[in-house]
């Protein structure tokens, strides 16, 4: 599995992809699980949050604002948004 973004947030992205892989191949792949929830949601959100504090401190978080806001308009054309 790939390293995070955040060396301090290797240790949770390393419990959700290990916990990802496996609900993904023994229940989702076979009908049996839900996308949206399921047993590995809590490790993507701790997950998530250890992230949005490291890219927070890095300053890289204003610059994922502004991205999205540059890319909207073309998004919103390609993506047939209204």
């Amino acid at each position: 599995m790939s390293a995070s973004l955040a060396p301090e947030c290797n240790e949770v992205k390393e419990r959700y992809d290990t916990c990802f892989l496996k609900w993904y191949s023994e229940k989702y792949l076979r009908g049996n699980g839900k996308a949206d929830d399921n047993e590995c949601s809590k490790l993507f959100r701790d997950y998530q949050s250890c992230l949005k504090v490291a890219l927070k401190e890095r300053g890289i978080d204003k610059l994922l604002v502004e991205a999205r806001e540059d890319s909207k308009e073309s998004d919103d054309l390609h993506m047939k948004r209204k």
